[in-house]
C-alpha cells in the first residue's frame, strides 16, 4: 500500500507578529476580551502561554499544523485572500480553506474548536 504524506495545516492567527503587537494584543485580552478580535487566539493562547489542553490536541493529531500571524501569512502567500483568523489545509496547488473566520469564531470552546477540525479539516467522525 503506497505511504500517504502527512495532512499539514496552517492556523493563521487574526493578528501581527512581533513584541509590539503581542503586548497590545494581551493588554486588549486583558482589558476587553469581548472585543479582541482573533477568536483563535482567545481559544487557544492565555494571557502569556498556550493552553495545556490546545496543546496536547495539536500533539495528538495525525497532522502536521503550522502557525502564522496575518502579517507572516502575506509575505508568505500574498495572493491568499481570506477572512482571518482561519485554518487551511496545505495542498500541492497550495492553501485549502478547511475553517472559515465565521466558523472559528462561532466556537465557544476548546471542544468545539477541536471537533471542527477533526470533521472538516482531519476528515474524522465525531462520535458522542
Amino acid at each position: 500500500m503506497p505511504e500517504t504524506s502527512p495532512v499539514r495545516l496552517l492556523f493563521v492567527y487574526n493578528a501581527d507578529s512581533g513584541f509590539f503587537n503581542t503586548m497590545a494584543d494581551i493588554g486588549h485580552k486583558f482589558f476587553s476580551p469581548e472585543t479582541y478580535a482573533c477568536r483563535l487566539c482567545a481559544m487557544t493562547y492565555g494571557l502569556l502561554t498556550e493552553k495545556a489542553e490546545w496543546r496536547a490536541f495539536v500533539s495528538s493529531i495525525d497532522a502536521e499544523c503550522e502557525f502564522l500571524h496575518r502579517d507572516e501569512l502575506h509575505r508568505r502567500e500574498p495572493g491568499l485572500a481570506a477572512t482571518l483568523p482561519a485554518v487551511f489545509c496545505m495542498t500541492d496547488q497550495g492553501p485549502k480553506l478547511c475553517l472559515d473566520a465565521a466558523t472559528l469564531n462561532s466556537c465557544s470552546s476548546i471542544a468545539d474548536l477541536k471537533a471542527f477540525i477533526l470533521s472538516r479539516c482531519l476528515g474524522e467522525t465525531i462520535l458522542g
